[in-house]
């Protein structure tokens, strides 16, 4: 167990802080809860990575952020990945023209899982892509509800055939999230994604039930075996999370550790 108190716990916390990707997508969301959101992600301690919520709270998010440097992410086809090409292709549109700087988008995983010859997850993939332009593309692959490695395995495919720029593992609405046996998987297509005569460079997104120190070391650690211990940054390597922030401002003496009211995974 990682003590926060110790320069480890330190080390940790400031090397996972650039990293968070700030998330509220709970229904009850508003405009205070908004406020709060985008007010926790610059820091004495540092800022984060990006905020990711819900896409009508875009412009104000981008209002109270701007200059900070923290990124907008939003989500389409959220959560249950079942809406047509174009319909995904509208909702990133729209997104981008609101001012969002990064688009998580839930592949289509129930036709993974049981219509094995489907083309809609290459289909909504290829039509978020293009409608995403040069935006970063995080591509949620609900691995808790996939569970099977060979499922996980087909989406991972999917997604970087398809322009993947991140694979995430959850939306944070099913039981089961993150799991360090997905993870694998899918960092060893980002270790792939490394080779020269690879497309599209490949990141990681680990979101879904992180929010202690020791979630992170273990997702940190298992990234730095297999891409290597200086390829995890916000360019290539995300949490998805908010009660996490707390663990790692308490560990760098700025928090009590306990998860705000706006946490969201």
């Amino acid at each position: 167990m990682t003590d926060p108190q110790t320069k480890e716990g330190q080390d940790l916390a400031r090397r996972a802080l650039p990293l968070l990707d700030l998330t509220s997508l709970n229904e009850e969301e508003d405009e205070a809860t908004t406020d709060a959101l985008c007010a926790r992600a610059v820091t004495s301690a540092g800022r984060v990575a990006a905020v990711c919520l819900w896409p009508s709270f875009i412009p104000q998010a981008r209002g109270r952020l701007a200059g900070t440097g923290v990124r907008i992410a939003t989500v389409v086809n959220f959560p249950g990945g079942s809406l047509s090409p174009e319909k995904v292709a509208e909702q990133t549109a729209a997104a981008l023209a609101d001012g969002a700087d990064e688009i998580d988008v839930v592949i289509p995983y129930h036709s993974i899982m049981h219509y094995p010859n489907s083309t809609q997850p290459d289909e909504v993939l290829a039509a978020t892509r293009e409608a995403a332009g040069d935006a970063v593309m995080k591509v949620i692959l609900e691995t808790g509800s996939l569970a099977k490695p060979v499922f996980i395995e087909k989406a991972v495919e999917i997604a970087v055939r398809n322009g993947a720029d991140f694979l995430k593992t959850s939306t944070g609405k099913v039981q089961i999230g993150a799991t360090l046996g997905a993870a694998r998987i899918m960092l060893e297509a980002c270790r792939d994604s490394l080779k020269p005569d690879s497309p599209r460079r490949v990141g990681f997104k680990a979101s879904g039930g992180i929010r202690d120190l020791d979630g992170a070391r273990d997702y940190l650690a298992l990234a730095d075996k297999i891409c290597g211990p200086d390829w995890a940054s916000p360019a290539t390597f995300r949490f998805g999370a908010s009660g996490l922030l707390d663990a790692l401002l308490a560990a760098l003496g700025q928090g009590d550790g306990r998860p705000a009211a706006t946490s969201g995974y």
